[in-house]
Parts: structure tokens; C-alpha cells; sequence
């Protein structure tokens, strides 16, 4: 059955160190101070801003769990050695003089609506998905390990949700705000979910509602491990599988728990009946509010469900989880879901997906590379052919990067987890068309110019979503913290 967890909201006022926005959010946290103020209009002058402020009505975020490759993806080095740049070769694309990892031919033919930063680095290669996707300072694996910790930050969608919320009032959209798919991040392995997509001291009231995802994949993946191989639905599902919809803010999530034990039609059938013997809708907590808005008008429901699509367009992103997760997620944005994350996370085995330890080049060729390629391509030719692709923000990003020297001991190569240089893409909302922004040195290990913090990123795309990236919120303590912490403006990433 659906299950409405976490604690009601309460707020209070914080500060913002440009705008003197009030803000707050200590709802996990019991603070209050009573009701809220309005936000008084920005004492910045629009024309003051950089280029690009608020001209991205969504976003959709794609997360690599595991961490890409620069190498065989968008920072291939073809005169390195045989032990730096490996078996894979680069290819051109449609900006001249620039190459690219030659398993991506179709995003090779679509680079010119692309932003590609090329020089990203941090000190930290971790599995830190709470440091790529919130303003937390650093991190290490204990906090890494821990997605209800005080010290945890909320994620850039929990943020967005929040401030919206304040801006727009308290009233629950019909399709929420901050949406993620296809299940709740580490649902699918043997350890406990890590930190990263959670409201954090925000309260569990801004955890993005989740999609679950029950049926096993089609086809075997290539192994992660040795004699570890799972039916990855990341590879392969069937036409008939289904996206349902968890409502759940998951203080507890292991697999177990978190089992759907019901259809989606089933779990709506009966929430309906418990909900239409209240009598007083209006009398419901905030979660109850926007539980009723999903169950009553169906809207999300028919949003996730990409078996309307044309089944021409569904071939074209591709018939796995991974490419139907990201048609989903264009639906949901065209039905007028303002943060939508794509998680493409570990089955099976917590070291899976992009974490190529082992089997690097087989699950790179047989598995990673294709499936994104395809998807990623047709979802932003997709936008662009709706007019969509201006106003959305589409950023795929990760951990860090991968090691420059290959691993040839295990089985298919390995290469391990290096953040001091690492790659990543961006398109739409805001973002420049056709930039290569930052260089490495000759084996991309190093960057060599326009070093960029996922910090930066975070900041870059709130500009873009219409907010002061130096807007603060009270930690645990009051005290103002920035949503990006040390992130800044990036303007060399904006159109």
C-alpha cells in the first residue's frame, strides 16, 4: 500500500547574504517560528545578472551512479599510451576539432546542443553522491553511509522544491516538484541506500517522491565481479513492465521494506476508498495534501506511464529501465514537473553500474556506453523536436571520474576512482550549445585549465532555475548555509 512517512514541515526565517530572502526549513529538526513572511521582491535588478537567470522552467538530472570514464567518454586522450587511453578509440563529432569516446556515435552527431566540461575535480574519490549533488562541504564514508545524519545537506532537488514552495505557497502542485525514478537510490543491492537524494535538514517532507520498479531485467548484464552477473532491467525490460508509484519518504529503505507487495492499480483503488471517507481534506498535513492531489487526479500516474507513448517512440530511447525512466521523465516534465531526477544506480551488487573495478571494457561496450548513448541522444533531440530543450535543464552527472592508468589485473581491465579530473555533460535551459569547456593534461589526469567544483555546477544550475545561488537556509543550528556551499556562478557554461 502507499505509504505517507516523515513529519509535517514547520519553517523559519532565515537570511540571504544578496537578496535578504527569507527563507528556512528546519522541519526535520522540530523548529518554528510561527508563520512565514512573504518573500519581498529581489533588491537586484534583473538586468544585473548574469545571462540565463530563471530561463530554465525544470530540470532533469541524470545521476551516473558508480562514476563514468573521462577516457571512453567525453575526454579521450588517442595519443596516450596504450595503458591511458586503452582498447577504445575516439571519433569527431559535429563541432569541429572536437572527439569524443567512439561508443558514443550518436551524441558524437548531436555535440552542437551540447555543454561539455572537460576539467571537473574535487579531493574526494568517494562514492560521495551527497557531495556531487548537494552544497555539503566534504565527505567522507561514514557520512557517506549515513542519508539521515545531521550533518547532511539537502539535495539540489529538495532545495528547488523548498524554495518554490515559499515562493509559490504552501498548496501541493499536482505533479510534485521533485520527482525521482526509477526506485529509491541502493533499493536494488545488498547495502543500505547512501546519502545524496534526500531533504536533509530541510525534513523528510522534501524527499522527492520515488517511482518503484519491480519486474527482474530482460537479458544478463556483463559481470561486475567476478561470477557476479544480475538481469539488469538497466539493459533490457519488456514492453509490458511498468514505472508505479511509490509516495514515500524513505527514512528506512532496504529492499525488503520497500517491496511494493501491490499493483499500481490495486495500491490506487484502495487509497482512494480510505480517502474518500474524510470528510475535512483540508484539515490534512502537508504529505496528506499532496498524497490526496496524486491519488485524486491521477495526473502523475498517467505522466509515468510511457506505455502511451508511440511505440517508435518508445524504441527510440531504447527499450531498457534507463531509456523508458528517461521518456518518463520527459512526460513528467511536459506535464509540468519542475525537478525530475533519473538515477541510474546500482542492481544487484552495490560496485555495479558505471563502478568498472572490473569488467571495465566489456560492461563499457556490451552494456554502459550503448544504452546511454541511445537514450541520451533521442531524449535531447526529443526535447528539442518538442521545444522543450531551451526551457529544460538537462545535466548527467556523478561521483568523479576514473583512474588514467588501467588496472590489467582483473578480468576486462579496471580502472578506479580519480576526482582529480573528470568529465562531464549538459544541455538545454540555459547552457551554452557546442562548448567544450576545460582542458587536461595528456593522460586526463590533471586539469590543466578552468578547474570546475560540482559545487559550481549546483550553482550554475540554480541561476538557471531563477535563484541567487548565495540564497542561504538555516542548518541545524540557525545559522545561514548557503544552498551550494562554496559553489559559484559559472558563466562560461551559459549560452
Amino acid at each position: 500500500m502507499f505509504r505517507f512517512l516523515g513529519h509535517p514541515k514547520q519553517l523559519c526565517t532565515g537570511l540571504s547574504r544578496r537578496d535578504l530572502l527569507h527563507l528556512g526549513g528546519l522541519g526535520a529538526f522540530g523548529a518554528t517560528l510561527g508563520d512565514m513572511l512573504a518573500l519581498p521582491e529581489s533588491a537586484m535588478a534583473a538586468a544585473e545578472r548574469p545571462p540565463g537567470f530563471g530561463k530554465a522552467k525544470s530540470c532533469l538530472l541524470i545521476y551516473k551512479y558508480g562514476a563514468p570514464p573521462q577516457h571512453e567518454t567525453f575526454d579521450p586522450k588517442p595519443e596516450a599510451p596504450v595503458e591511458i587511453q586503452g582498447e577504445m578509440k575516439a571519433i569527431p563529432t559535429s563541432i569541429p576539432g572536437v572527439i569524443i569516446g567512439d561508443h558514443l556515435p550518436r551524441i558524437a552527431r548531436i555535440m552542437d546542443r551540447l555543454t561539455v566540461v572537460r576539467s571537473l575535480t574535487h579531493p574526494y574519490p568517494l562514492h560521495g553522491t551527497v557531495y556531487a549533488t548537494t552544497g555539503i562541504p566534504d565527505v567522507d564514508t561514514k557520512i557517506e553511509a549515513m542519508p539521515r545524519h545531521k550533518r547532511q545537506w539537502p539535495f539540489i532537488g529538495s532545495v528547488v522544491d523548498y524554495l518554490d514552495e515559499r515562493r509559490l505557497g504552501a498548496d501541493p502542485p499536482t505533479i510534485p516538484r521533485n520527482i525521482a525514478l526509477p526506485f529509491v537510490m541502493g533499493s536494488k543491492n545488498e547495502y543500505p541506500p547512501l546519502a545524496g537524494p534526500y531533504g536533509a535538514m530541510l525534513g523528510q517532507r522534501y524527499d522527492p517522491v520515488y517511482t518503484d520498479f519491480r519486474p527482474e531485467g530482460t537479458q544478463l548484464a556483463p559481470e561486475i565481479g567476478p561470477g557476479k552477473a544480475f538481469r539488469d532491467p538497466l539493459l533490457g525490460i519488456r514492453p509490458t513492465d511498468r514505472l508505479e508509484l511509490a509516495v514515500a519518504t524513505p527514512a528506512e529503505m532496504t529492499p525488503g521494506r520497500f517491496d511494493l507487495r501491490r499493483s499500481l492499480l490495486e495500491q490506487f483503488d484502495s487509497a482512494r476508498r480510505q480517502l474518500d471517507r474524510h470528510e475535512r481534506v483540508a484539515t490534512f498535513t502537508a504529505q496528506q495534501q499532496q498524497a490526496f492531489s496524486l491519488l485524486s487526479t491521477g495526473k502523475m500516474q498517467s505522466a509515468i506511464d510511457f506505455a502511451q507513448e508511440p511505440l517508435a517512440v518508445r524504441e527510440a530511447y531504447g527499450m531498457t529501465l534507463f531509456g523508458q525512466s528517461c521518456l518518463a521523465a520527459r512526460r513528467l516534465i511536459e506535464a509540468g514537473g519542475r525537478f525530475v531526477t533519473v538515477i541510474w544506480d546500482a542492481y544487484g551488487l552495490n560496485a555495479g553500474s558505471w563502478d568498472t573495478h572490473h569488467n571495465h571494457y566489456g560492461r563499457l561496450r556490451e552494456f554502459l556506453l550503448p544504452v546511454f548513448d541511445q537514450t541520451f541522444s533521442a531524449l535531447i533531440l526529443d526535447l528539442e523536436e518538442r521545444g522543450l530543450l531551451d526551457e529544460t535543464l538537462v545535466l548527467v552527472i556523478s561521483e568523479h571520474g576514473r583512474t588514467p592508468q588501467i588496472d590489467s589485473k582483473p578480468k576486462g581491465a579496471g580502472r578506479h576512482h580519480w576526482s582529480r579530473a573528470y568529465s562531464q555533460v549538459y544541455a538545454g535551459g540555459g547552457m551554452g550549445r557546442g562548448l567544450v569547456v576545460g582542458r587536461t593534461d595528456r593522460h586526463a589526469g590533471d586539469v590543466e585549465a578552468t578547474p570546475i567544483s560540482p559545487k559550481d555546477v549546483l550553482a550554475t544550475a540554480f541561476h538557471l532555475l531563477g535563484f541567487d545561488p548565495e540564497t542561504t537556509v538555516p542548518d541545524p543550528e540557525g545559522r545561514p548555509m548557503p544552498i551550494t556551499g562554496t559553489g559559484r556562478l559559472r558563466p562560461e557554461l551559459l549560452s
